[in-house]
């Protein structure tokens, strides 16, 4: 496809992916999937209709996120299948097409590759919130077993109210409680750690997607300005094509601009206007900075509260 200069020869690391190295690939990828499968249906309604009470809907919503990244791992494919078939098309035209197209391939391959890459970051979102979903796992038991002693002292004191069993299963109450408000404690804490951990992985991978994204959306654009469309009568010649060089530096800016991306030199920065003081900002420093404190990996939290439930 890339017949006169590609993004995808070798390179080294971008300075975002210095900043932030890239995470594992993705546990969707390599997989059977498709966007209206019935295996996606199955999947999402089962995770809400099985495990224990408290987990379901977030069990739910981890393989809604699934199912969305497959759906995006389809079209990273095809966008560089369409990709290829544009620059087979433009060959076979005039040299300022088959040129043009060429490169115009070149950039929409690189949008494939943009979200194949955030998938992989995404991921990372997803696999934290699975950390959510475990611990809610783990308190279930303490709920149960709570109700569980609750109804047989509310049945004994109906059925036989001299019952010495009361005064076992009520002793056993204030312990099942204590160990509850323990583990609710931990729910709750964790809860508020890892949303806010997870969605910052999110909406960084939203981001930096996003930026780059728009920056060959530019640079094509660049590259359309080179195409000659004035109309020629029936038997006129074009001027020949004289843009080659100009579409390579064109291609070359491109990777220097993707390669050069970070979170500090985000074009967006979003400002609140409920800010407590007028000279009050959202401060993006501050969030990622905040977001590596919180970084906890799946491998870590494994180690040290057992094996995750599989997604």
């Amino acid at each position: 496809m890339h017949r006169t200069y590609s993004l995808r020869s070798s390179r080294a690391p971008t300075a975002s992916q210095m900043q932030s190295p890239p995470p594992p690939p993705s546990s969707t990828k390599n997989r059977w999937f498709g966007g209206g499968s019935l295996a996606n249906s199955f999947r999402r309604q089962t995770a809400g209709a099985m495990g224990p009470e408290l987990s379901r809907k977030l069990a739910a919503l981890i393989k809604m996120e699934k199912n969305l990244m497959r759906s995006i791992e389809l079209t990273s494919r095809e966008r560089k299948e369409v990709a290829k078939q544009l620059s087979l098309w433009g060959e076979g035209n005039d040299d300022d097409i088959s040129d043009i197209t060429d490169k115009l391939g070149v950039l929409l391959y690189e949008a494939g590759e943009l979200e194949d890459q955030f998938i992989d970051r995404y991921d990372l979102y997803r696999i934290t919130m699975k950390s959510i979903r475990d611990i809610e796992a783990s308190v279930q038991p303490s709920r149960d077993r709570k109700q569980k002693i609750t109804d047989q002292i509310a049945y004994l004191k109906y059925k036989d109210p001299q019952s010495p069993k009361i005064n076992v299963l009520e002793q056993e109450l204030v312990r099942a409680e204590a160990e509850s408000l323990v583990a609710e404690a931990q729910l709750s804490n964790i809860t508020r750690e890892k949303l806010k951990v997870a969605y910052n992985y999110q909406f960084d991978s939203l981001r930096e997607h996003s930026e780059k994204i728009a920056l060959i959306a530019g640079y094509g654009k660049a590259l359309l300005e080179l195409l000659d469309e004035t109309p020629v009568t029936p038997g006129e010649t074009r001027p020949a094509y004289d843009g080659y060089d100009a579409s390579k530096q064109i291609i070359i800016d491109a990777e220097n601009a993707l390669a050069s991306w970070t979170f500090d030199s985000a074009a967006v920065r979003p400002t609140l206007s409920m800010a407590a003081h007028d000279d009050d900002e959202y401060d993006v420093h501050d969030l990622a900075e905040e977001t590596e404190n919180l970084h906890t990996t799946e491998k870590e939290w494994d180690n040290e509260n057992g094996n995750a439930v599989a997604a």
